[in-house]
């Protein structure tokens, strides 16, 4: 009674997870002896159930994407990043620092634990964990603005179709708003009042994904606060 993957991988609907005795549990379904996975997420087999865990609120790596990450561990050949995904990432000392020593460079100096950077994805699939480059105009460690995190399945909500939602954002705010694909969105204002506008909108954003009329009600709300702030200015 064979398992074809490895509990906690990650999987895609249609993924054959078990074949023979098994049950199918939440996010899967049985055809003849075989289960296969309904839903895009974490394959669970406990004893005899084989379920798949949703990933709803993690974000999936593809090559390519930018990313927002935290450095959660510095090791000798690199650092640790978790870049909320089930699997941290990786971004490697040779990537950033040109004919990198171990016994010479001290790699806590350049990013440390707790140090928020902004990243591309350029390797990744089942078998290992995501790569991450810094290679790029822009890309290290973030100094500056205020990093607000919405579910990554509303990114593409956010950023809208052509990207007319987040072009508007940029333009009713004047604030320069960098959107990682993982769900963490980096904005960097002229103050902290403008930056907590541009939050208050992401988040009415991500709340109200599923509804129409949604641009016209955000460029509404922005458009109150920014008079209620020259307001209170006077």
């Amino acid at each position: 009674m064979p398992i074809f993957f490895e509990n906690r991988d990650i999987v895609a609907p249609g993924d054959l997870l078990a074949e023979g005795e098994y049950i199918a549990g939440s996010n899967t379904y049985k055809e003849g002896n075989r289960i296969y996975a309904s839903r895009l997420g974490l394959v669970d087999y406990e004893e005899k159930r084989v379920s798949v865990v949703a990933l709803n609120a993690f974000y999936v790596p593809s090559v390519g994407d930018l990313v927002i990450g935290k450095v959660t561990e510095v090791n000798i050949n690199g650092w640790v990043i978790d870049i909320n995904a089930p699997y941290s990432a990786l971004l490697r000392a040779f990537d950033v620092i040109p004919k990198f020593k171990p016994q010479k460079n001290d790699l806590s100096k350049v990013f440390d634990i707790g140090d928020m950077i902004l990243a591309r994805v350029i390797a990744y699939d089942r078998t290992r964990d995501p790569i991450l480059t810094v290679r790029e105009p822009e890309l290290g460690k973030i100094t500056r603005g205020q990093i607000v995190k919405i579910t990554p399945t509303k990114v593409p909500r956010l950023i809208g179709r052509r990207g007319s939602m987040i072009n508007m954002l940029k333009r009713e705010t004047g604030c320069k708003i960098t959107v990682g694909q993982n769900g963490l969105i980096l904005i960097e204002c002229k103050g902290p009042e403008e930056e907590r506008l541009v939050s208050m909108a992401i988040y009415k954003i991500e709340q109200e994904a599923h509804t129409s009329g949604l641009t016209d009600r955000v460029v509404e709300m922005i458009r109150k606060e920014k008079e209620r702030m020259i307001k209170n200015e006077k």
